[in-house]
């Protein structure tokens, strides 16, 4: 049955039928890479009515059907037939509040960065080229309890100058233009830390490049036309001086 047989059936536009597709998909991705496990993480989807399409409490990502999915207002209300929203609705709400920019919110566990937290590595730490030229490094935010309004206080901070983060013993949050661009950032955020995580299980410690190293590296963003978020320029996530 395709697409728009579906949303007819079930009353959807086509911007949520779509919506609702690529979560079932982008879900089904992660618990296959192993990002994402069970009913772990959430996924949504801002629309262009501000209303967001987002998982369900307990669905496993694996294997969502679009009609698990439940629709919230900004406030958090769930709207049209009954579907309990994820537990951790907050850290989406507050993506979408900060960055009025961005239109998909992706948390999963990923394994090695989370371990990279719990190990307090920090993944801001400049060492690999092509992450100091593009989003930078990634932020840990503080630690707070999943399932609580101060999960999504936690991270507002950090959202509003970064697309990519690790929350402390817990996950990671990635934002984006799309739900693929989210997962771009998270693939690129988890390979980054089983890199780090080898380097420094093979030498008892990680070393990160010169200040000039980094400068040089961040002086090619120009050149190569990005223009995105790159925390080591502006400085998210860094104590201030």
């Amino acid at each position: 049955m395709n697409l728009e047989t579906i949303a007819a059936q079930q009353g959807w536009g086509a911007e949520e039928a779509r919506a609702r597709r690529s979560i079932c998909e982008i879900g089904k991705l992660c618990y296959e890479r192993n990002l994402i496990s069970a009913s772990d993480g959430n996924i949504s989807v801002r629309l262009s009515d501000e209303t967001v399409i987002i998982t369900p409490a307990g669905g496993m990502k694996g294997f969502l059907q679009m009609e698990q999915l439940a629709r919230i207002d900004m406030q958090g209300n769930v709207i049209g037939p009954p579907a309990k929203n994820s537990t951790e609705t907050g850290i989406h709400l507050v993506c979408y509040q900060e960055r009025p920019d961005i239109k998909a919110v992706l948390h999963c566990h990923p394994p090695h960065a989370v371990a990279l937290s719990v190990a307090e590595i920090d993944m801001q730490m400049p060492i690999i080229p092509e992450m100091i030229v593009t989003i930078g490094g990634i932020p840990t935010t503080p630690f707070a309890t999943p399932g609580t309004h101060e999960l999504g206080d936690s991270i507002r901070e950090v959202v509003r100058c970064s697309d990519t983060m690790v929350m402390r013993n817990h996950g990671s949050v990635t934002v984006g233009d799309n739900l693929l661009d989210a997962f771009k950032k998270l693939d690129m955020l988890e390979h980054t830390a089983k890199i780090l995580w080898l380097a420094h299980t093979a030498r008892g410690g990680l070393k990160p490049l010169s200040d000039e190293a980094v400068r040089k590296l961040l002086a090619t963003r120009s050149m190569l036309g990005l223009g995105n978020l790159n925390t080591l320029e502006n400085r998210c996530g860094f104590p201030s001086k």
